[in-house]
C-alpha cells in the first residue's frame, strides 16, 4: 500500500520514544515564537502531524504548544491554518475545556476552523451548542464581532443541517428563517469598497455611494440578488450570495429539526420532499484567483456518507479591500442528506471577478415586478415568509438571466443561477401548491426561451422537472417538453458526459412517476442507449437501475435486438462524430472503410435504423449480416469493445425482468430470437461466447419454468441442434439446446407431444452424433467437447426410453461406441481422458436401455421424484426410520 520510504517513516514516528518527542516538541514551541514563520516551521508541523497521526491512540501536545498550534488557525497564511487544523484534529481537547474551546474558536472562525470544531463534536450534544455559538454569532452586529465571521457561518451551520439536521431547534429554525429572509430580500443595493477613480479631487465627499448593476451594464433598480455586479461588495450582498446558496439546502431539511420548546411557525407541517438536483460545472479557467495572496485558493472540503458523496465549497472572503483582492466560492448544496445522492457542487468564485465597466443610465434598469407583490409578506411565520422570499428571489434572478451578459463568465453564471432558482421553485411548490399557478406562467415562458437553444440543456432539464412536479396541478400539456428530453437530448448530445449523467440521474430519481405518466419513456429505449453506448462505463450504473422499466410486453422484442446491437450502435456514434469532423477523402490517405459506408447512401437506412429515436420502427434489421461487415473494423476500437462488455450484465437483466412481464407466446418468440440472434453478432474477441453463455443459463431456465416452449418451438430448436456447424462454434448454447429437446420433448410435459415428433428430433440428434463420432472435425476447428457429445447420446437415450421402437438404434450406435478405444486414438477427440469418459457414458446408458421401465424412470424421472419430500409426509415411514436410525447412532 505504501511504498518502503512512507513505510519507513512511519515506523519512525510510531516508535519515537517520549524524551525525543519533549525535545521535539521544546524545539517547535521555540519557532512559533518567531516572528517569521519559515520553512523550518512548516517541515516541523507536518512531523508533529505524522507522530500524531501514525498511532490509533490519541497523543496531548503540552498545553503551550497547543495553544500556540491553535494561534495558527488565523495566520494570514492558509498554508498553517491547513496544518494546525491537522495537527489540532489528532488532538481532542479534554471534555471539561470543549465549551472554552469553541468560544475561542467561533471568533476566528474560518473554513479550517469549522472542519476543526466538527470533527472534535463527540455528540449531539456538542453539535447543538456549537449551533448556538453560532447562531448567537449571527444575531450579532458586525461591529461587535470580526470582520469575516459571519462569512463563515452560513457553510458551517449548512454542513451541519446536511448530516445532523436534529441538533436544530424550532427556534433556532425561526432565528434563521428570519436572518435568510433578511440578507436575501435587504442586502444594500449601493456597491461596498471603495468606487473613487483617484485623482486630484478625489476626498470623502467625492466618495458617493454607486448603485450596483445589471449584467448587461444597466443600473440596478431592484433588490440586490447574485446576479448584480460592482467594483466591490458589503457585508450584507456577501451575505446574500451566502443565503441563496444554500438556500435550496434549508427549504428541503429544516424540518428535520427537534421539538424543543419554541414559539417558531407551526403552520408548515409538510412532510419532506424528495426533489433532483442539478449543476453546471464551471471551468477551472473561470475561477478568480486572489491576486493578493496567492495561497488562498477555494478549498473543497469532502464530507463522506453511507452511500453518498457530500462536496462543499467552504466561502471565504479574503479582504474587504478593493474589489481585485475579494474572492468568494459560493456553494450549492444541491440536495438532502437524506436520499443517498451526492452534492454537486457549483464553484461560483468567478463571482466577484465582474466590475461594472458600463455606467449605463438609471433610466436602462428595469424594476421588477416582484417588489410590488411583497408588501404582505412581513405578516407570513417565519417558515412561510422564507418561502416567499424564496419565491421572489428566484422570479427576480429568472427575470436577469434574460439580459445578455457582456462576459462569458456572466453567462456561465446565468446558467447556474437559473438552474438553482428552478429548483427553488420547484421546492417551495412542493411545499406550497397554491404557487404553483403563480410559478408556472414564468417557468413556461422561460422554456418556450430556452427551449430552442440545446446549449442550455442542462437548465432545462430542471424544468422539466417542474413540469414533471405540477403540470398535472396546472393542467399544462407537456408533450413538448419530452419531446425536448427523450427526443433531442439523447440524439444530439449523447456525448456531453455532464449531461447524461443528470439525465439518467433525472430519470432514476423519477422512475415511478414517468412510467406512470409519461407513455414517452418506455419508447424511447433506443435513444436513451446512445448514452450507454458511448460511454458504458460512466453509465453502466444507471442503466442497471433503469432497464428493467424498459421492459414492458410490447417493448421486450426489440429492447432484445437493441441490447444486442449495442457494439454496432457504439461504432456508429462514433462514424457520426468522425464523418462531421473529418473530411469527405484525404489525397493519398486511406479512409476508414466503415466511415465510407456510412456515407454511403446505398448503406444509409441500417445506419438510420441503428440511430433511430423512438421504439416501433421495427424489430431489427434485415441486413444485420451486411452491417456487420461494414463494421468489422471496429471491432477493436475501445469505445466498441467496452459497450461489448456491459451487455452480457445488461441481457441477464432484461431476461430476469421479461419472466415477469411476458406470457408463454412472447416467451416463445424470445426463444425463437435467441437461436436467430446467436450467429449474428458483431465479431469482437470473447463477445460471441459470453452472448451465447447468457443464453444458454437463459434458454435452460424458460424452458425449466414452461416446459410447452419446446414443444411449441420444436421446429426451431430442431433446424438448431440438427445443424453439425453449431456443434463447433456454438457449443455453449448448442448443447443446452439438445439438453432441453431431451428433457422437456415428453408426453409428461406437454400432450401435444407426440411419437412422430419425438423420432423426428431422435433422428436429427443421431444424424449429428452419428456425423461427429465418424469424421475428422472441419479444417481450423477443434475437436467436439466431451459435453456435447455425452449431451447428445443422454438426449437420445432419453428420447428412445419415451418410444421403444427407437431402443435398438441407439443401443447399436453404443455398442459400436465400446470398440473405439481398442483401436487406438480416434479423429473426433484428441484426448484420451475424455474419450475414455465418453465410452464409459455410453455403457451406462447401453446398460439402462436393456430395461425400457427402469430406462424411463431413471433418466426421466416424474416431478415427485426429483424433489422428494418424504422426510416431511407422515403418511410414510421414512420419518420413523430416520428417528431411528439417528437413535442407534447415538451412544447412550
Amino acid at each position: 500500500m505504501y511504498s518502503h520510504g512512507s513505510e519507513s517513516l512511519i515506523k519512525q514516528a510510531r516508535e519515537i520514544q517520549e524524551p525525543e518527542l519533549q525535545k521535539f516538541h521544546s524545539r517547535l514551541g521555540k519557532l512559533l515564537q518567531g516572528k517569521e514563520l519559515g520553512h523550518e516551521t512548516v517541515d516541523s508541523l507536518q512531523r508533529l502531524h505524522l507522530i500524531l497521526s501514525a498511532t490509533k491512540y490519541t497523543r496531548a501536545l503540552p498545553p503551550e504548544l497547543q495553544k500556540r498550534v491553535q494561534s495558527l488557525l488565523s495566520s494570514p497564511a492558509e498554508q498553517f491554518q491547513v496544518l494546525s487544523s491537522a495537527v489540532l484534529r489528532e488532538t481532542l481537547p479534554l471534555s471539561d475545556q470543549k465549551e472554552n474551546y469553541i468560544q475561542e474558536n467561533t471568533s476566528q472562525l474560518n473554513s479550517h476552523v469549522a472542519a476543526l470544531l466538527l470533527s472534535q463534536a463527540g455528540s449531539r450534544a456538542d453539535v447543538t451548542s456549537l449551533c448556538a455559538q453560532l447562531l448567537r454569532s449571527l444575531e450579532s452586529r458586525q461591529s461587535e464581532g470580526p470582520a469575516n465571521s459571519l462569512t463563515h457561518t452560513l457553510p458551517i451551520l449548512n454542513t451541519i443541517l446536511t448530516h445532523s439536521p436534529e441538533c436544530l431547534t424550532e427556534d433556532h429554525v425561526t432565528l434563521l428563517s428570519k436572518k435568510l429572509v433578511d440578507w436575501l430580500r435587504y442586502a444594500s443595493i449601493t456597491q461596498g469598497g471603495s468606487t473613487s477613480s483617484g485623482g486630484f479631487f478625489t476626498g470623502p465627499r467625492s466618495r458617493q455611494p454607486v448603485p450596483t448593476a445589471e449584467l448587461d451594464g444597466t443600473v440596478s433598480g431592484d433588490f440586490f440578488t447574485v446576479l448584480c455586479v460592482g467594483q466591490g461588495f458589503t457585508e450584507d450582498q456577501w451575505m446574500n450570495v451566502y443565503s441563496f446558496s444554500m438556500l435550496r439546502h434549508w427549504l428541503l431539511t429544516y424540518h428535520f429539526v427537534s421539538n424543543g420548546n419554541s414559539t417558531a411557525d407551526t403552520g408548515m407541517t409538510s412532510p419532506p420532499i424528495k426533489t433532483t438536483t442539478f449543476c453546471l460545472p464551471v471551468p477551472e479557467r473561470l475561477i478568480a484567483s486572489c491576486h493578493s495572496c496567492k495561497e488562498h485558493q477555494p478549498q473543497r472540503v469532502h464530507f463522506e456518507g453511507c452511500n453518498s458523496f457530500t462536496s462543499q465549497m467552504t466561502c471565504s472572503v479574503f479582504s474587504s479591500s478593493p474589489a481585485h483582492r475579494l474572492q468568494l466560492s459560493l456553494s450549492f448544496s444541491l440536495s438532502h442528506s437524506f436520499s443517498n445522492d451526492f452534492f454537486l457542487s457549483l464553484d461560483l468564485s468567478f463571482l466577484t471577478s465582474r466590475v461594472a465597466d458600463d455606467r449605463s443610465e438609471v433610466d436602462g434598469s428595469v424594476v421588477s415586478m416582484v417588489s410590488a407583490t411583497s408588501s404582505s409578506s412581513r405578516l407570513l411565520p417565519p417558515k412561510e415568509r422564507v418561502r416567499e422570499k424564496a419565491f421572489q428571489y428566484c422570479q427576480r434572478l429568472i427575470e436577469q438571466s434574460d439580459r445578455k451578459a457582456h462576459k462569458r463568465t456572466d453567462t456561465d453564471l446565468q446558467k447556474a443561477c437559473l438552474v438553482e432558482a428552478v429548483c427553488i421553485l420547484d421546492c417551495v411548490c412542493e411545499e406550497d401548491a397554491s404557487l404553483v399557478y403563480r410559478t408556472f406562467p414564468c417557468i413556461k415562458a422561460l422554456f418556450g426561451r430556452l427551449s430552442s437553444d440545446l446549449s442550455f440543456a442542462r437548465v432545462l432539464l430542471p424544468i422539466a422537472q417542474f413540469y414533471l412536479n405540477h403540470g398535472e396541478m396546472a393542467a399544462v400539456d407537456c408533450e413538448s417538453v419530452w419531446k425536448l428530453v427523450f427526443d433531442r437530448f439523447p440524439a444530439e448530445l449523447f456525448n456531453d458526459h455532464f449531461l447524461a449523467h443528470e439525465l439518467l440521474r433525472f430519470l432514476r430519481l423519477n422512475l415511478e412517476s414517468l412510467q406512470l405518466r409519461v407513455p414517452q419513456y418506455t419508447r424511447s429505449f433506443p435513444n436513451l442507449l446512445k448514452f450507454l453506448a458511448w460511454d458504458s462505463p460512466a453509465v453502466v450504473d444507471d442503466f442497471v437501475d433503469l432497464l428493467p422499466s424498459l421492459v414492458t410486453a410490447g417493448t421486450a422484442v426489440e429492447l432484445l435486438h437493441t441490447l444486442l446491437d449495442l457494439p454496432c450502435l457504439s461504432a456508429t456514434l462514433v462514424l457520426q462524430v468522425r464523418s462531421t469532423s473529418l473530411p469527405i477523402s484525404e489525397p493519398g490517405g486511406r479512409g476508414l472503410l466503415s466511415l465510407d459506408a456510412f456515407r454511403s447512401p446505398s448503406f444509409r437506412g441500417l445506419f438510420l435504423f441503428l440511430l433511430r429515436g423512438e421504439a416501433g420502427a421495427g424489430d431489427t434489421i434485415d441486413r444485420l449480416s451486411t452491417l456487420h461487415e461494414l463494421l468489422a473494423e471496429t471491432a477493436n476500437w475501445p469505445r466498441v469493445v467496452q459497450c461489448a462488455q456491459t451487455v452480457p450484465m445488461l441481457l441477464h437483466i432484461f431476461f430476469n425482468t421479461v419472466i415477469t412481464v411476458a406470457d408463454e407466446k412472447l416467451l416463445a418468440h424470445l426463444v425463437l430470437v435467441m437461436l436467430e440472434r446467436s450467429s449474428l453478432l458483431l465479431n469482437i474477441p470473447k463477445y460471441n461466447k459470453e452472448i451465447h453463455r447468457v443464453f444458454s443459463s437463459h434458454l435452460l431456465r424458460l424452458c425449466k419454468l414452461h416446459p410447452s416452449l419446446v414443444v411449441d418451438q420444436s421446429h426451431e430448436l430442431l433446424e438448431f441442434a440438427g445443424a453439425t456447424a453449431n456443434v463447433y462454434n456454438k457449443e455453449e448454447i448448442y448443447t443446452h439446446a439438445v439438453w432441453v429437446l431431451g428433457e422437456y420433448l415428453s408426453v409428461s410435459c406437454d400432450s401435444r407431444c407426440s411419437v412422430s415428433l419425438i423420432t423426428s428430433c431422435f433422428e436429427a440428434l443421431e444424424a449429428v452424433l452419428f456425423e461427429i463420432t465418424s469424421s475428422a472435425p472441419p479444417p481450423g476447428a477443434d475437436c467436439p467437447a466431451p459435453r456435447v457429445v455425452t449431451t447428445l447420446m443422454s438426449a437420445l437415450a432419453k428420447l428412445a426410453s419415451r418410444s421403444h421402437d427407437l431402443i435398438p438404434r441407439v443401443s447399436l450406435f453404443l455398442s459400436k461406441l465400446r470398440t473405439v478405444t481398442r483401436g487406438g486414438p480416434v479423429a473426433w477427440c484428441s484426448d484420451e481422458e475424455d474419450l475414455v469418459a465418453i465410452v464409459m457414458r455410453g455403457e451406462e446408458l447401453w446398460s439402462l436401455l436393456k430395461a425400457p421401465g427402469v430406462a424411463q424412470s431413471v433418466l426421466t424421472p416424474p416431478p415427485h421424484v426429483t424433489t422428494p419430500q418424504w422426510h416431511r409426509d407422515t403418511n410414510v415411514a421414512m420419518p420413523l426410520r430416520l428417528r431411528a436410525l439417528t437413535n442407534l447412532t447415538h451412544s447412550h
